[in-house]
């Protein structure tokens, strides 16, 4: 049975039985308005200490950012694939570095995105079909980002679609997947459950109104059944985001409510 990249993907990024990696692939996705909030995040070395400092099991960079600034403090895992937000027609993002590529540059494991829905998908899921041939010659876990998108998709947060999103994930070779949170615990736990035995982490989207609500979204996540988060824009845009990182840590990490540590943030 071909489980043995799930198991390797826990060891490195879930040490402690849950897991937070740090997310910095915005720069090509978003473009760098999303660094105007915390401008300090527009410098990938205070994003690579942030993940340090924070104690956090991993950090996504782009190959670009990972061969100018990643440092080897946490695990790494190379974004393989990107696209601009300038584009409008149909999701495509294709390759833009190789599985052998991201293993030089000191990756554990390395991600891919799939729009299911879009008109393109067809030539997602051939890109990523040869991507998991190299994953496998390469013994390094694949994290797919699935986010089903143009189409018929009306609500990528709906959820039927993200418990789509998590079986397309599962069912084209995914060692661990980054979705969308449908807003509640209990749809959350289905999208985990038909995930099968691939973790799920859940992805921090954009910044929430106040801290305490994104806490609140993690708690239900976790709840849910999932291994944890993928978070860029909730903790690097926000202005003291160590002291953020930290208390996030001690939900995670630590089991802790919400309602304990909310007092922490002030």
């Amino acid at each position: 049975m071909q489980d043995g990249l799930v198991e390797k993907f826990k060891r490195i990024f879930a040490k402690r039985g849950r897991s937070i990696i740090l997310a910095y692939d915005h720069g090509i996705e978003h473009g760098p308005t999303d660094f105007l909030e915390n401008p300090d995040s527009a410098d990938p070395s205070y994003i690579v200490k942030l993940a340090r400092d924070a104690g956090f099991d991993g950090i996504v960079l782009q190959r670009g950012v990972a061969e100018k600034y990643y440092d080897g403090g946490v695990p790494l895992i190379v974004k393989l694939n990107g696209k601009t937000s300038l584009y409008t027609g149909e999701p495509l993002s294709v390759a833009n570095c190789t599985v052998e590529e991201a293993v030089s540059l000191g990756a554990s494991a390395v991600g891919y995105t799939i729009y299911a829905g879009s008109g393109y998908e067809w030539k997602m899921f051939e890109e990523v079909a040869r991507i998991k041939r190299d994953a496998l010659k390469f013994d390094i876990p694949l994290v797919i980002w699935s986010y089903p998108r143009g189409g018929k998709v009306k609500d990528e947060t709906a959820p039927e679609i993200v418990a789509y999103a998590a079986r397309v994930a599962l069912e084209v070779g995914a060692d661990a997947m980054k979705i969308k949170y449908t807003g509640d615990p209990k749809t959350f736990s289905w999208a985990v459950k038909v995930a099968g035995k691939v973790p799920v982490l859940m992805s921090g989207g954009p910044k929430t109104k106040t801290e305490v609500e994104f806490l609140k979204q993690v708690e239900g996540v976790i709840e849910a059944g999932a291994l944890g988060i993928a978070v860029g824009r909730n903790v690097w845009q926000r202005r003291d985001a160590l002291k953020f990182a930290q208390v996030l840590g001690k939900l995670v990490y630590e089991g802790r409510k919400v309602e304990e540590l909310a007092g922490e943030l002030q």
